[in-house]
């Protein structure tokens, strides 16, 4: 072995699929998905381009298995649990772990080599909806409906230019009414001066929303 090789070698050391992949998140957490490469994600890592390949044979891979870890940390309740807090549980945690991940967001659904996070998560939502009473076909509407608000939601908060009551009431004062003359926009001027003093904080909104949605479906479920 070269001198070279026996210094590869040892940069590569320590390396494990998990920390390839702990770290690939870690990337991506900071700088986006897009720009993830081996050749970047090997220079954090002080390893060669190539020696990564070990561990995950393609970029592909490496998706899945990072989708795998966002999955791991979103919270299921408990088996008993009533399917209605069950569903409100794992929701608010999904967001909270998209808030922690948001370049995950476009590629929950996306893969097609699912990991084993992500089976046993699907899992446990569609036995939740089935043990309540929801047929399968209902079951499979629901699921598809809490995944559309949760990640639209996800997806519309991590856009937005403000994350607290205080952020929303400075753009309101300061970037919003001055472009909404009250002979112009009187609805519109009316709603931004009225949340403002009512300190209107913008995170309430999940739940509301959430709630609506989880009493629409109990109706279209048969008893237990």
């Amino acid at each position: 072995m070269s001198a070279r090789e026996q210094d590869q070698v040892a940069s590569d050391a320590g390396l494990s699929k998990q920390r390839v992949v702990v770290e690939a998140v870690r990337l991506a957490d900071r700088e986006g998905v897009d720009g993830l490469s081996m050749r970047r994600l090997a220079g954090a890592l002080g390893a060669g381009a190539m020696s990564l390949y070990h561990y995950v044979a393609s970029k592909e891979e490496l998706l899945d298995a990072m989708v795998d870890i966002v999955f791991e940390e979103i919270e299921l309740a408990p088996e008993e649990t009533d399917w209605q807090s069950a569903m409100r549980r794992r929701a608010v945690s999904a967001r909270q772990v998209l808030a922690r991940h948001p370049w995950a967001i476009g590629l929950m659904e996306s893969r097609t080599s699912a990991g084993p996070a992500n089976l046993r998560h699907h899992e446990a939502v569609t036995a939740c909806l089935r043990r309540a009473g929801f047929p399968i076909l209902m079951a499979t509407h629901a699921n598809w409906l809490l995944d559309s608000y949760v990640y639209g939601f996800a997806l519309q908060a991590a856009n937005l230019p403000f994350d607290t009551t205080d952020e929303f009431a400075d753009m309101a004062e300061n970037v919003f009414l001055p472009q909404l003359p009250p002979d112009e926009f009187p609805y519109l001027n009316e709603s931004a001066a009225a949340l403002v003093a009512a300190g209107y904080d913008p995170a309430e909104e999940f739940i509301f929303g959430l709630d609506l949605v989880l009493a629409a479906l109990e109706p279209l479920r048969a008893p237990a």
